[in-house]
């Protein structure tokens, strides 16, 4: 085990090996969490939802995931998230009525609660937010400062707000690499 957070890591619903989490990362739900091995997770995260990361996945510096005890976020193998970006797996429905705000009573509230899912060999850039109910496909890459707001299309690059698709990305480097190490 590396140095990082043992009692986070006790406290997870099932976990590999070769695990990093820093001591300042923050889960709401460890019960709730499963993660598999080769996982580095860094100064600053914060998670409110249900979690499942597959193998060799990083979440950078201030990475933050929202959406209360309901929503749910999966990252597969070979994923990760770069510093600062925010997914969103609820939010409050600003458009259609009902009150704002977390200390109002759920059904007071109109809560759009949807879960992201990264696919295998998906890297989402610096600054991105990703919001709920995407599905980012097998080695989708998101540039910096982007926002998605709908699902991706496999092997392509994207980027603004919101993100569009500027070209497609070579999968058989990845692959290759990702079966020599079992995968």
């Amino acid at each position: 085990m590396k140095n990082n957070n043992v009692r986070l890591k006790e406290k997870l619903a099932k976990h590999g090996k070769d695990i990093f989490i820093s001591k300042h990362v923050e889960i709401k739900y460890p019960e709730l969490v499963e993660i598999g091995s080769h996982i580095a997770i860094d100064s600053g995260f914060k998670c409110t939802v249900q979690m499942k990361l597959g193998d060799y996945v990083h979440i950078a510096p201030d990475v933050v995931v929202i959406g209360g005890k309901k929503g749910y976020l999966e990252l597969g193998h070979f994923t990760g998230i770069a510093a600062g970006s925010k997914i969103v797996c609820g939010s409050e429905n600003y458009v259609e009525g009902g009150l704002i705000g977390p200390t109002i009573p759920e059904k007071f509230r109109n809560l759009i609660i949807k879960p992201v899912i990264f696919e295998n060999f998906v890297v989402v850039g610096v600054n991105c937010s990703v919001m709920p109910g995407v599905i980012l496909r097998e080695g989708s890459v998101i540039g910096a400062n982007s926002v998605v707001t709908k699902n991706t299309e496999p092997w392509t690059v994207y980027v603004g707000s919101p993100a569009r698709p500027i070209r497609q990305r070579d999968k058989v480097t990845a692959l290759k690499y990702a079966k020599e190490l079992g995968y």
